[in-house]
């Protein structure tokens, strides 16, 4: 009985053993995982910012009404100067002129 006994502590003192370096193995596995982690974050965060921004630029985004009237009373104000001028006699008008070669008469 003794001899088992000897056998049985020697069986348990090896798996600690293994069971020790195996934690000690996951620890490290673990440790190396979450800095992993962590620069991936990093870098989904760093990709995110940059699609934001991305998006702000490139999205068009609806104009309120505000904007609409006063762009749209802008271009009404543009053309009614444009008609008044093409309207007025001021406009540049090509006179017809007289050209001849010189010594040509």
């Amino acid at each position: 009985e003794t001899k088992d006994n000897e056998i049985e502590k020697t069986t348990k003192e090896q798996d600690v053993k293994y069971k020790t370096e195996e934690a000690t193995g996951l620890g490290k596995a673990v440790a190396e995982a979450t800095s992993d982690k962590t620069g991936v974050q990093e870098e989904l965060d760093a990709v995110l910012e940059y699609l934001k921004g991305l998006e702000d630029r490139c999205i068009a985004k609806a104009e309120s009404y505000k904007e609409r009237v006063a762009r749209r009373e802008a271009e009404l104000a543009g053309l009614k100067e444009a008609l008044s001028i093409l309207e007025s006699g001021t406009s540049f008008l090509q006179l017809k002129t007289k050209r001849t070669l010189r010594g040509a008469m």
